[in-house]
């Protein structure tokens, strides 16, 4: 692991940011009239958003193309996290954020892992063979729980009728507006649910073979059976045993895709692929959006779907 600054010395550091924008708008650039939300990763963000309006401002601690499992925060970031009046993070899915939250967030950090039961990581992913998908490391880190709640939209939904709640007590004015927006979203996400359950309805093959372990709710919502590669983290290194066993698995499924994402090499994706005869495709687990991208977490949920269809054989 690559050593960073500790919290105490960024907490420092932030702090003395904060005395230089005291007279200014706070660390996180909201304006006098928002409500400053400092959120851990792109979906967090996008919830916070949706719910918050524009009577929110949304920082996003993880930047566009960083893979947030790695994220390493510096003192602007610590600073952010001082001075908003709402942390939104999941515990355990981004260590440097749990660190900085300890020492800083308090009664402002909202974990939404309390707001919807997180699987077990060996549940999430159907691990094969006796292996764990999350590996023991990060199943010790996240407490033996999957964090990729977003890939199931009604999770989603209930995130983010909790995260209006939080806004609500921290901006009493607008909590009305939150929890009528949150009842949006909602009803939007559970639009995008039956879209999914009515293309995976029937399907020639039900098992995905993906890069990692990133789709556990994905098949527990939609009767999928995920083969991870590799485990819960994109950056765990898949044994030379590992890579055999689902080359294997793969053939005996007759998979004709092997799926990779966008924030890490298809190295190991492209390498089943040619021992299985299967083509590569891109399932986004929606961790963040690309530098530049116009999309938003729907439309990444709905190319995923059409993606899915095809190489899954679904409707025909």
């Amino acid at each position: 692991m690559r050593n960073r600054p500790t919290p105490r010395a960024l907490l420092a550091a932030a702090l003395a940011i904060g005395a230089l924008t005291a007279c200014g708008d706070d660390a996180t650039g909201a304006s006098s009239d928002q409500l400053s939300v400092v959120a851990a990763f792109y979906p967090l963000q996008f919830v916070a958003e949706k719910v918050g309006g524009d009577a929110v401002h949304v920082t996003n601690l993880a930047k566009p193309g960083a893979e947030p499992h790695d994220l390493e925060l510096n003192a602007d970031q610590v600073a952010q996290i001082v001075d908003a009046k709402v942390v939104v993070y999941l515990k355990g899915f981004q260590p440097a954020v749990d660190e900085a939250v300890e020492q800083q967030g308090g009664d402002r950090a909202f974990d939404v892992s309390t707001a919807v039961p997180l699987l077990d990581a060996t549940d999430a992913g159907h691990s094969h063979e006796g292996e764990e998908p999350g590996g023991e490391e990060h199943a010790e880190e996240a407490g033996g729980k999957d964090p990729h709640v977003w890939l199931d939209p009604t999770r989603l939904a209930t995130i983010g009728e909790k995260v209006a709640e939080r806004l609500g007590q921290a901006d009493p004015d607008h909590a009305a507006d939150y929890t009528a927006r949150a009842a949006t979203l909602r009803t939007d996400l559970d639009a995008l649910d039956k879209e999914y359950a009515a293309g995976l309805k029937t399907c020639q093959r039900r098992e995905i073979v993906t890069s990692h372990a990133a789709f556990g709710y994905l098949a527990d919502r939609y009767d999928l059976e995920q083969i991870g590669i590799t485990g819960l983290t994109p950056e765990d290194e898949p044994s030379p045993q590992r890579l055999a066993e689902v080359a294997e698995e793969a053939k005996e499924h007759k998979a004709t895709t092997i799926f990779f994402e966008t924030l890490v090499s298809p190295k190991v994706a492209e390498t089943i692929a040619s021992e299985v005869g299967a083509k590569t495709a891109v399932l986004d687990p929606i961790e963040g959006l690309q530098p530049g991208s116009s999309d938003d977490y729907f439309s990444v949920m709905r190319k995923n779907l059409a993606t899915l269809g095809p190489a899954l054989g679904c409707g025909t």
